[in-house]
């Protein structure tokens, strides 16, 4: 008997942890730069990235979980949106602020 699921709850657990994995390496990028800059302004976009990472890796689980469900529903349209929001005002505060 296979979990529910399967294989595709853990290729979308495993894609959404890449890419908060990858929002956390920009984030340390961003507080790299803030430093460098004695903190100020630049402080916000590192912020908002570390509030990002944390997003997407909240929404990853809460997908993967929804996936392995026993009788997984539709996919969730407000969460990505959510994420892709958060993503966008990150990217407008990076070219605001640096």
């Amino acid at each position: 008997m296979t979990t529910p699921g399967g294989a595709q709850a853990e290729r979308t657990g495993l894609a959404w942890r890449r890419t908060a994995l990858s929002s956390a390496a920009c984030t340390v990028l961003l507080l790299h730069a803030a430093a460098q800059r004695h903190w100020g302004g630049s402080l916000v976009p590192a912020l908002l990235a570390a509030g990002t990472s944390a997003l997407l890796a909240a929404i990853g689980m809460h997908r993967e979980r929804a996936l392995r469900a026993a009788e997984p529903g539709p996919p969730s349209r407000v969460l990505p949106a959510i994420a892709s929001l958060a993503v966008t005002v990150t990217a407008a505060s990076v070219v605001v602020f640096h």
